[in-house]
């Protein structure tokens, strides 16, 4: 056990929460063990009692009541093996999709087909696991800050130290970051812009379709009496259309649900081209604002794209705008329809922000 410790918080500590920098320092100490040291008074900070959401400031004094020592580290385990070739390769196509970085972040226009993480049914290949080819010279693998689904393309940021990562998590738990999608959908929604505010709850089961990882939407008027359903919202905007059949349509989640652009567009009866979990994908587009397929030569592929993606970077308090070219498969849609990326705003809501 060590004694009482009273340890100053740095100036590249501020704005943290004091269990997570409580347990930064001391690894061995839980959760429950911050909050009853919390409760009991014998964790303070600059004199006072805390609780352990308090935030703390560089210069704060945290007083530290003995603590458990750190247990012994467990020996390394081996490093998987891999086949051969296959970290080269992966290396070369994850370094191929760096848009931008810098000391501090890196942004990538992640592949459609690729997952951000790993999960059930993902296999190995996903981008979390091939961060250790984008460290550029850092002793750390860049962290990934937030995620997008594997069939969809776009913007994706990943910090390149803890401190980096917390503030940029923490910038979209605030929603200071603005997401511009771009989508192609079913027909024409009418008005040609507006906001979705359908809530969001997963499906019961597991079944041989998927249904556990589909969202349904609830009406904003039984969100609350819905077990598990949480409140969404998505504002749209009409770019430009092919006569009834499609839109090329902007969206902004301005909440972060899953797959809340795919099941709120699904929704209101506008799916999003090539979606077989909420449109249907062997169901062709007639013209009646339904069927996930347009036919002929476009692409069978999820038509979803993370185009842009402004922050305030947390060193320079700049705000940086990233842009993602469109994926090889929706490119080809947009060559096919005669439809032109400069011909629209970055930003079709930014005279309403």
């Amino acid at each position: 056990m060590s004694g009482v410790q009273t340890i100053a918080v740095g100036a590249d500590e501020g704005e943290t929460r004091l269990d997570r920098w409580l347990k930064k320092k001391f690894p061995q100490v839980t959760q429950g063990a911050v909050e009853k040291m919390c409760r009991t008074g014998q964790l303070r900070v600059d004199g006072g009692r805390v609780k352990a959401s308090t935030r703390l400031e560089p210069g704060m004094e945290v007083r530290i009541p003995p603590l458990p020592d750190l247990p012994a580290e467990p020996a390394p385990r081996a490093p998987r093996p891999r086949g051969p070739g296959v970290i080269e390769a992966d290396a070369e196509m994850i370094q191929s999709c760096v848009l931008w970085k810098d000391e501090h972040i890196i942004a990538l226009n992640k592949p459609a087909g690729l997952p951000s993480q790993g999960g059930s049914g993902q296999g190995d290949r996903h981008v979390d696991g091939l961060t250790e080819a984008l460290m550029f010279g850092y002793k750390d693998r860049p962290k990934l800050v937030h995620r997008l689904d594997k069939d969809t393309s776009g913007v994706l940021l990943l910090a390149r130290t803890d401190r980096i990562a917390r503030a940029l998590s923490e910038a979209f738990r605030l929603r200071s970051t603005r997401k511009i999608y771009w989508a192609v959908v079913a027909g024409v929604p009418s008005p040609r812009k507006g906001t979705i505010r359908f809530g969001l709850v997963k499906a019961g089961g597991r079944g041989h379709l998927g249904e556990g990882e589909k969202m349904i939407a609830v009406h904003p008027s039984k969100v609350d009496q819905t077990e598990g359903a949480k409140r969404a919202t998505t504002d749209f905007a009409v770019l430009s259309a092919l006569a009834t059949r499609a839109a090329w349509v902007a969206l902004v989640p301005i909440t972060g649900r899953t797959h809340q652009l795919r099941a709120h567009m699904a929704e209101i009866g506008h799916p999003i081209i090539g979606d077989g979990k909420y449109g249907g994908s062997g169901q062709e587009n007639l013209g009646d604002g339904w069927g996930a397929q347009l036919g002929g030569d476009i692409s069978r592929k999820l038509h979803l794209h993370a185009r842009q993606i402004s922050f305030d970077h947390p060193i320079t308090k700049k705000r940086v705008t990233i842009v993602a070219p469109l994926p090889p498969h929706m490119d080809k849609t947009w060559k096919t329809l005669g439809w032109h990326e400069n011909d629209v705003p970055a930003d079709p809501f930014e005279d309403e922000a």
